[in-house]
């Protein structure tokens, strides 16, 4: 069975961090470019940040950039996203996806999807 499994969400305070993985079982992740979406309540699923295939290129949201790093294992097959400086609007469900071409921030384009992580800043 082919799927993303997500980790690591949970209940911090503004300004805290928490480090996401993905991590793949029935295939190996290091031919896909892996994307973030997030979800938050009463709004449209956005991309957050993507790694290509090999780690060399990322992308990142704006609103996300120095705050939130995208890295990769591929011996372990897994994709993280660490997130510092949290803030109450990075509240939302963390999906991971994946991609077998390159990064994109057009979430049809994805092949694999994760069930989502919550992710709940507030004090």
């Amino acid at each position: 069975q082919l799927q993303l499994v997500e980790s690591g969400g949970g209940l911090v305070q503004p300004g805290g961090s928490l480090r996401l993985s993905c991590a793949a079982s029935g295939f190996t992740l290091d031919v896909y470019a892996i994307g973030w979406f997030r979800q938050a309540p009463g709004k449209e699923r956005e991309g957050v940040s993507c790694i290509n295939h090999n780690g060399g290129n990322t992308h990142y949201v704006d609103s996300v950039k120095g705050r939130f790093t995208i890295s990769r294992d591929n011996a372990k097959n897994t994709v993280y996203l660490q997130m510092n400086s949290l803030k109450p609007e990075d509240t939302a469900v963390y999906y991971c996806a994946a991609d077998p071409e390159y990064c994109s921030w057009y979430d049809n384009e994805y092949e694999y999807w994760g069930q989502g992580t919550q992710v709940t800043v507030s004090s």
